[in-house]
Parts: structure tokens; C-alpha cells; sequence
């Protein structure tokens, strides 16, 4: 009896741990304001841990963590990625570099002729870098300490080589912020996603019909048309010259990978 009621409690206890995940996936949202409150040594700790225990294609990590404690290079990183200065008071700041050369160098102080990376390499290198970035914000998330992904730092190549001092083969994937939300940041809605089944093609690519992406981006839109929003969104995302700029400094770190001509 007793150990049915031990089965029983633990099936209990899984499902409610499973509901908190779950919970806590769905409702954690980007933070760009944050309480002046520190983050503990062992909060930090144990986020960095949470992101070298992601999944990472044969165990090798391809990737390397700069936290950035130097306010001086928050500031110039909060500058260069777009002037966004809540990056400079953010009190955590982690830069994800898809890191070919860590193994490259490890394989040529063994005396191996290893080749150059390639394309494969780097994409790869990109896909271990950014579930490790993912794990530490939800592990930051499950402490209430929000965070907000940084695509900005692809932009202004030259600077921010410069700023991180990155070497060949090494390509700053992703930047994160982290901090406690305030209260206006807690209680902000968090947008709302697509439907799963706009999301979600069974076995092969379904390409969608121009009825399907207008019923899909219905919810967007609100009062205005579906023509005249999408015209304002691409503009302001697609065709502006952020967007350009991105495409021009991650192509001169293509260049390295012999996937662009210099």
C-alpha cells in the first residue's frame, strides 16, 4: 500500500514540475528595464551552468561565453548594437560566440593538418551556441530574472571585433542581457504567438497561400490592413538599414569561411 502511495506521489510530483516548465516557457517575454538589484556570484554561476549543459552536437561545445563586468565595454556594446542603453544597465551581460577556432587550434597543437572551417562548421557552431543561450535564459527565468536576446551585436563587424577582441573563425551569434524586470516589465503582455498549425507543416515544407499568411497575420494587423501593415513592418525590419548593415558585417565574417569572396 505504501508503495503505490509512493508511486502515486511521485507521478504527482512529476506532473506538477512538468506544469512549471511548461508555465514558465510560456510566459517568460523579453525584459528591457530592469531593478537596480544585483545578481548574486552564485545566481550567475548556475545560469552559465544551465547553458554548458544544452544539448551540443558531439559533445563538443562549439561555442565560448564572454560575460562582460567591464562597464566601459557594456557602454560601448550598448552604442554599437543599435544605441540601446538599457544594455549598458543591464547588471548581467553575456556575449554567445559561435567558436570554431577553440577545436581548430586543439586539433593543430596535436600536430594534426586539420583544414579550415567551412560552412557546415559555422552553421553548426551557430545551432550549439544559441540552444546554450536559450538554456541560460530559461534557467535565469525559473530564478525571476528576466532577460532580453540582443541581435544587434552581428552589426558593426569591425567595431565589434575590436570591442570583444574576436579572432578569426569566432562569430558573436547572440548577446543577452539579464536583470530583474520591474514592475512595469512584469506586468507588460508579451505578445502573442502564431497559431500552431501556421507554425507547424507535417513531415514536409508546405509553402502558404496568400489567403493563408493574411488569415495568419490577422491578429497583427489590427485596425489596419494586412497590405498597408505588412508594407510598414517590412520597412521598418526587413529594408531598413539595420537590417542591410546586419547582412554586411556577417557577411565579412562569411569571408573567413571562404563562404563570400574578400
Amino acid at each position: 500500500m505504501n508503495r503505490e502511495y509512493e508511486k502515486a506521489e511521485a507521478c504527482i510530483s512529476s506532473e506538477e514540475e512538468s506544469a512549471a516548465v511548461l508555465r514558465q516557457l510560456k510566459e517568460r517575454k523579453s525584459v528591457r528595464a530592469f531593478e537596480e538589484r544585483p545578481i548574486s556570484v552564485e545566481q550567475k554561476r548556475l545560469i552559465i551552468q544551465a547553458a554548458m549543459e544544452a544539448p551540443t552536437a558531439g559533445n563538443q561545445q562549439l561555442y565560448t561565453i564572454l560575460d562582460i563586468t567591464d562597464q566601459k565595454i557594456k557602454e560601448r556594446l550598448a552604442e554599437s548594437c543599435d544605441h540601446q542603453s538599457f544594455i549598458a544597465k543591464a547588471p548581467m551581460v553575456l556575449v554567445f560566440c559561435a567558436d570554431c577556432l577553440k577545436w581548430l587550434d586543439a586539433y593543430r597543437e596535436a600536430g594534426h593538418p586539420a583544414r579550415d572551417p567551412g560552412a557546415g562548421d559555422l552553421m553548426l557552431a551557430v545551432t550549439d551556441t544559441a540552444i546554450a543561450a536559450q538554456n541560460a535564459v530559461t534557467a535565469a527565468w525559473s530564478m525571476g530574472i528576466g532577460s532580453c536576446y540582443i541581435g544587434d551585436v552581428m552589426e558593426q563587424c569591425e567595431m565589434q571585433r575590436e570591442i570583444l577582441n574576436l579572432p578569426e573563425y569566432v562569430f558573436p551569434a547572440v548577446m543577452v542581457v539579464f536583470g530583474y524586470p520591474t514592475m512595469q516589465q512584469r506586468e507588460r503582455m508579451k505578445p502573442k504567438r502564431f497559431a500552431m498549425e501556421d507554425i507547424v507543416c507535417e513531415n514536409t515544407y508546405q509553402r502558404k497561400s496568400g489567403e493563408d499568411l493574411r488569415r495568419m497575420f490577422q491578429e497583427c494587423t489590427g485596425k489596419k490592413s494586412y497590405d498597408d501593415w505588412m508594407a510598414r513592418f517590412c520597412d521598418f525590419k526587413y529594408n531598413s538599414d539595420f537590417s542591410r548593415e546586419m547582412t554586411r558585417s556577417v557577411e565579412e565574417y562569411l569571408k573567413e569561411y571562404g563562404i563570400v569572396k574578400a
